[in-house]
């Protein structure tokens, strides 16, 4: 069955930097586009950044780009999302997912920003 598995959140400083994982399984990960979501308390969930099935073109929401960056290596079946320049407004639960046929997510990571 389908899983995809992040890793990587945690509490960092305002300024820094972390890296997210997702180890996908179940399916023909090199076939799919991957992208990651996130969620704030009291906010919809919104989508941060996807990464085509031959990594051939990225797409960021507004308010990251510039400072994140999706990737992806197929030989590991794992998407990653680098962080930098970590703002507390990206404070939230990370979420890995395939779609649109799959429409899988992950359990999802949280990141906090705080000093």
């Amino acid at each position: 069955q389908v899983q995809l598995v992040e890793s990587g959140g945690g509490l960092v400083q305002p300024g820094g930097s972390l890296r997210l994982s997702c180890a996908a399984s179940g399916f023909t990960f090199s076939n799919y586009a991957m992208s990651w979501y996130r969620q704030a308390p009291g906010k919809e969930r919104e989508l941060v950044a996807t990464i085509t099935s031959r990594s051939v073109s990225q797409n960021y929401a507004r308010s990251v780009k510039g400072r994140f960056t999706i990737s992806r290596d197929n030989a590991k079946n794992t998407v990653y999302l680098q962080m930098n320049s970590l703002k507390p407004e990206d404070t939230a639960v990370y979420y890995c997912y395939v779609g649109p046929s799959l429409r899988f997510w992950g359990q999802g990571t949280q990141v906090t920003v705080s000093s």
